[in-house]
């Protein structure tokens, strides 16, 4: 049976730490979390905000931007966490 070479090894070897292996299985920190958290919330109060301001167009300003009553109707009554 003939020995198959598979080359040098690409680097050196390095050994893994337990604080490597922590951080693995830590998954992301709170910090990160917190990040997540804050930016839903202003994502979901812009667009609460966005859909106010929708709602107290007129008539005329809808019809300048191309958009109909059902349209800001449909819009306005989705809930702040849909887009």
């Amino acid at each position: 049976m003939k020995a198959i070479s598979l080359g040098p090894t690409p680097g050196p070897i390095r050994c893994t730490t337990p604080q490597d292996v922590r951080r693995r299985v830590a998954g992301p920190s709170l910090r990160h979390v917190q990040s997540l958290v804050r930016k839903m919330l202003q994502q979901w109060g812009r667009r609460r905000r966005e859909r106010a301001e929708l709602a107290r167009l007129d008539d005329r300003m809808l019809r300048d931007i191309g958009i109909t009553c059902g349209d800001v109707w449909q819009e306005i009554n989705k809930p702040f966490w849909r887009q």
